[in-house]
């Protein structure tokens, strides 16, 4: 008997300037999705801190340097807080569909608005819309891009304000990219939100995670991932709870602290 699952080659691309911390290298270790079985390869990876891109799965693999780690939010267990239950109001009124994995001109007017504004210097700067259509479509897994609309006007659809790529894993949703209109006085908050929309959206899937990639300790721009608790990051051991953002004051007595490896445990 023929086995049916065909255990994958990896592969390792030369270093490259790290994206997150100035002075370090990058190299990443990347396997192909393909075949039958691309969705069970890449479900199984993805518990693994692997992400997708097309048809490759990849993760970090730096030498010297584990600071990329792989976070998920414990979506059934997730309880916005104040200022998230006020964005969820904020931006109820949006029309918010799931679409099949094909580009539009619109998408990419937004993308190309979002680039401009928040990553002009980015490695995405120069993307056309081949790239674009090459990132959404090629893809060998369960895909959807959900897209975030204002309301409609005499039934004609509103206009696009967010989008984000998402792959549907075995035990969650896997937020691949997101993008939004980057004018606040539009939509303010929308990257917040299209992260909160898609974690009730999986609970109300019977889906245990949302995967939100990597977290950087010494990345500024990736603190926003904390907010969404609770949070679980991967470690040596496996998935473990990370404690939540520790606030500029605290009252007296023990408190929850973080230790070193993000473990919640009682201060001495």
């Amino acid at each position: 008997m023929s086995a049916q699952f065909r255990f994958p080659r990896f592969f390792v691309t030369t270093p490259a300037p790290c994206p997150y911390i100035p002075g370090r290298s990058e190299r990443k270790v990347f396997t192909e999705l393909s075949g039958a079985h691309a969705a069970e390869l890449n479900d199984a990876l993805g518990r693994i801190g692997f992400r997708r891109s097309q048809g490759v799965a990849y993760r970090p693999s730096c030498q010297d340097c584990t600071a990329c780690i792989s976070v998920r939010v414990v979506a059934g267990e997730f309880k916005p807080n104040a200022s998230q239950r006020k964005l969820l109001r904020r931006h109820a009124d949006l029309d918010i569909s799931a679409c099949k994995p094909w580009t539009t001109e619109e998408q990419f007017a937004l993308l190309r608005r979002y680039l401009a504004a928040r990553h002009p210097g980015g490695g995405m700067a120069e993307m056309d819309e081949l790239d674009f259509a090459d990132m959404v479509e090629q893809t060998p897994v369960d895909t959807l891009v959900v897209e975030y609309r204002e309301p409609s006007v005499n039934g004609r659809p509103g206009r696009l304000v967010g989008a984000c790529l998402t792959d549907r894993q075995a035990d969650g949703l896997s937020m691949v990219y997101s993008f939004f209109e980057p004018d606040e006085g539009v939509r303010q908050g929308l990257g917040t939100f299209i992260i909160l929309d898609h974690i009730l959206r999986a609970a109300q899937s019977g889906l245990a995670y949302v995967y939100l990639g990597y977290w950087v300790e010494q990345s500024p721009r990736m603190q926003y991932k904390t907010r969404y608790q609770p949070l679980e990051r991967l470690g040596p051991g496996g998935w473990v709870r990370m404690a939540p953002p520790v606030a500029a004051s605290t009252s007296a007595g023990k408190a929850a602290m973080p230790a070193k490896d993000g473990v919640v445990r009682a201060a001495e």
